[in-house]
Parts: C-alpha cells; sequence; structure tokens
C-alpha cells in the first residue's frame, strides 16, 4: 500500500492509551496491577478489538471504495524504496504489538497472554491491511510486507523470552529533503505528510541499551548506542521508474548510522503519567552526534542528526 504504515501505529496509540477520565475512580490508575485486574483487562481486549475493527473497516469504506477491487492478488515489491518501506512495517508491528503487550501488563495479565494476545497484536493488525491490499486492483497482497510484519513481532516476543525485556528497541527519526518538491504528490506537499511520506528523510534504528547488557555497571540506565539505516536520491520505488523532471538522475544510495541516543523509559521520574509519556514517545530517536557511512563510499559526521 502507497500510504506508510506510521499512519495506524499513531492511531492505535492514542486510542489505546488508558481512558484518563476513568482515572477518578482509581486512584493507581498509572500505576500497573501485581495482579490480574478483569476490569482493566477485559477493558484492554474490548480497547483493542474494537480499535482494530473500526479502523480497518474505515480503511475498507473511505480508502479503498476510491479503487477498483479485484480477485485476491499478490505483488512482489521487495526492490522498492531499498526497503525501507519494510523496514517501515517492522517497526510498525514492533511498536503496535508493544502497546498491546504494555496494555495488558498494566491489567495485570500473565506474561503468557502478554505475549499471545498483546505482543502479536501488530501482527494481526497488519495482515488484515494486507488482505484489504490484496483485494485492490491498485496494490495487491505484499508477502514481503507480511515477512516484514511477522519480523516485527518475532523481535518483540524473543527479546521477551529470551531476556524478559527490550534490550534492543526499534526507533525512527525524520529530517526533511530536497526531493519532497521535486514531487511534493508523492513524497508530502507538508511536514507532516513528508515525515510519513518521504523516504528520503527516514532513518530507521535499533537503538541498544548498554546497562542493560552489564546491569552491574556504571552506565547509566538510559544510554543507549543505535545503529541505523537510511537511503536518499528516491522520486519512485523502483530505480528508472520515473525521470520527468529534468536533470535530475536516479542515483539512490543507502546510508548506514552509529549514533547516540536515550532510552526514555528508563529516565527516572516519580509522575507515572510522565513515564506513561516517555513510554509513549520512546519510539522516536533523540538527536545526537552520528556518523554516517554510504554506499557512495563516503564518510559524513553530523553534529546533530534527525
Amino acid at each position: 500500500m502507497c500510504i506508510n504504515k506510521w499512519w495506524f501505529v499513531l492511531i492505535l496509540i492514542s486510542l489505546s492509551l488508558p481512558d484518563t477520565t476513568t482515572a477518578q475512580n482509581d486512584i493507581n490508575f498509572w500505576q500497573k496491577s501485581d495482579t490480574l485486574n478483569k476490569k482493566r483487562r477485559n477493558a484492554v481486549y474490548i480497547t483493542e478489538a474494537s480499535v482494530a475493527t473500526v479502523t480497518l473497516l474505515g480503511l475498507n469504506q473511505l480508502w479503498y471504495a476510491d479503487f477498483p477491487r479485484t480477485s485476491f492478488q499478490t505483488v512482489n515489491d521487495n526492490q522498492e524504496w531499498l526497503q525501507l518501506d519494510k523496514i517501515g512495517h517492522i517497526l510498525s508491528s514492533y511498536h503496535i504489538g508493544k502497546i498491546g503487550m504494555e496494555a495488558l501488563n498494566w491489567a495485570g495479565e500473565t506474561k503468557k497472554n502478554q505475549l499471545l494476545y498483546g505482543a502479536t497484536l501488530g501482527f494481526a493488525f497488519l495482515t488484515g491491511v494486507e488482505i484489504l491490499d490484496g483485494y485492490s486492483e491498485e496494490w495487491g497482497f505484499s508477502p514481503g510486507d507480511f515477512v516484514a510484519n511477522a519480523a516485527g513481532t518475532g523481535l518483540l516476543i524473543g527479546q521477551e523470552l529470551l531476556w524478559d525485556e527490550q534490550r534492543i528497541n526499534l526507533k525512527y527519526s525524520f529530517h526533511t529533503t530536497k526531493y519532497a518538491s521535486m514531487r511534493p504528490e508523492l513524497l508530502g506537499e507538508n511536514f507532516l505528510e513528508q515525515t510519513i511520506k518521504d523516504y528520503n528523510g527516514q532513518t530507521y534504528w535499533l537503538s541498544a541499551n548498554l546497562w542493560s547488557f552489564n546491569k552491574k555497571s556504571k552506565i547509566p540506565k538510559w544510554f543507549n548506542i543505535a545503529f541505523g539505516y537510511g537511503g536518499e536520491g528516491m522520486l519512485s520505488g523502483n530505480k528508472g521508474t520515473f525521470t520527468s523532471i529534468d536533470n535530475f538522475q536516479d542515483r539512490r544510495y543507502r546510508q548506514f548510522y552509529l549514533s547516540l541516543d536515550v532510552d526514555l523509559s528508563k529516565i527516572k521520574t516519580r509522575s507515572k503519567l510522565l513515564k506513561t509519556v516517555f513510554s509513549a514517545i520512546n519510539f522516536i530517536k533523540i538527536p545526537a552526534p552520528t556518523v554516517e557511512f554510504n554506499t557512495n563510499n563516503k564518510f559524513k559526521f553530523h553534529w546533530i542528526y534527525f
């Protein structure tokens, strides 16, 4: 699907957070339950199911209705956008599942059920979107997207089974590029659209918390090292498919980054609300000094990289 799945991540983040109006009846609302709280658990299951169902039905009526339907078809789009769209699927599946898992943890649900019914939320939801793609003449079901969705869920569940925590987090950052102005109808006409559509400005990160790997060390608990991937020079998904701009040559290239980062969830604070906010925005990579190597065989140092 041509629109980035980040729309759905943001929707689920905003709608899956606990309803603060309920806090008046729950003094420890922001504190997770040490034992199973059935009212919370039921609320989480109903909310997740409702949000996913309404979103899929809404997409089917408001988005796919504008395009011709067809019998179920598949498409191989694995070479598009230097695979940045696939990494976006991995990140989306990971974080939607993380929201589902943490919501059930807040309700005091067992670890097994957190993984079965919470961590798999991203994979289930994005698979539903892929099935809708499969019946659209405009797109088609992408096996590559399906595998990427599974990989994001696998990274989440795998770390829980191996370490009982998320030592390596997936993160996202964005900076504006000159390419969006060349083709705004595809890459975005304003900043918000560009954060979703312009893959030239998107960077995806594996952010590792060093203290988690050696908890007896004096390393600050919030200190992370991040490894990033990006790409530039793209006005279309595949090289050579868009050449209508004079003097533009499609010389797309890959970028690899090493940077510093902060795990916001490990910053000490007594505020339960602030902890929840830190957890919700922890998918954003903190701007920091960064070293870049790209496939044009160039090294670059960025004092502050977004």
